[in-house]
């Protein structure tokens, strides 16, 4: 039975999927918004998901490819709050609906960073953000990045916040494998995958700025020196206090170990 691979449809992803279907033809790739991603991984519709960190610690029963996120060392550019007001003086805001992880850190900055916490609703994909009548809204991927939102005064970039707040890198996504499942020979077709995909980011912002209605060679910048495609033991530290933190405000359940998953050969480890 062919393995099923979802990824989130953004620009940063795109190098972390270079090539897969040559690298994996016993694959089945569909892309897709982090929350369906999410979504689709826990109703066994895929066996492997790109999806929100978020949700890996929700579920509580996922493993995790080591090796490889979606994260960033500062400003993001791609996770975006165009805000009507200061971070203190905002009581209603929206989130973009295919956010999960995003979605948990905003709340986690205002309410253990700035002290408020305001009414949440949700932003439908299909809703433009100019037409909300809340103080603020939370824009994520392709779409924060063409988003101007001239009526807001503010925009601030969470990478960014959570960085000046912590020191620490952000993790917004990683590959995260059901319990039980043996991905063979995709597993190397991962790590293949970004490995190359890091090698052709001019190739990939040059396909993918046109369709995006963006500059090529901001595209470029953005792959190149904005999104962390590493997980290492500084994005683990960002990882763990961002786990941390959710839990204190209830929006992921405690208690839950980061497991790597590693092939059949060999058994997972803590």
């Amino acid at each position: 039975m062919a393995i099923r691979i979802g990824a989130v449809n953004y620009l940063n992803t795109k190098p972390l999927i270079y090539d897969l279907e040559r690298l994996a033809p016993e694959a089945q790739l569909s892309l897709e918004v982090p929350s369906r991603l999410a979504d689709d991984l826990a109703a066994a519709r895929l066996d492997v998901g790109l999806i929100p960190v978020i949700e890996h610690f929700r579920a509580g029963c996922y493993t995790v490819v080591p090796g490889i996120a979606i994260a960033s060392r500062g400003p993001v550019l791609s996770v975006t709050l165009f805000s009507k007001a200061p971070w203190p003086d905002i009581r209603r805001i929206a989130l973009d609906a295919g956010s999960r992880t995003s979605a948990a850190l905003v709340q986690i900055l205002l309410r253990k960073r700035y002290g408020v916490t305001p009414e949440i609703l949700s932003l439908p994909l299909d809703q433009r953000a100019e037409d909300t009548d809340t103080d603020a809204v939370l824009l994520i991927g392709d779409r924060a990045m063409r988003a101007c939102l001239a009526g807001f005064a503010h925009a601030y970039d969470l990478g960014r916040e959570w960085h000046e707040w912590t020191g620490l890198p952000f993790v917004y996504a990683f590959w995260s494998v059901r319990r039980g499942v043996d991905l063979g020979p995709v597993f190397d077709a991962l790590q293949e995958s970004k490995r190359l995909g890091l090698l052709r980011c001019g190739e990939i912002a040059e396909r993918e700025a046109p369709l995006l209605g963006l500059d090529a060679g901001f595209c470029r910048r953005y792959l190149q020196n904005i999104i962390d495609f590493e997980l290492g033991k500084d994005e683990l530290a960002g990882l763990r206090r961002f786990y941390q933190l959710a839990t204190e405000l209830n929006l992921a359940p405690d208690g839950v170990e980061l497991e790597f998953y590693r092939p059949r050969r060999l058994a997972p480890v803590r």
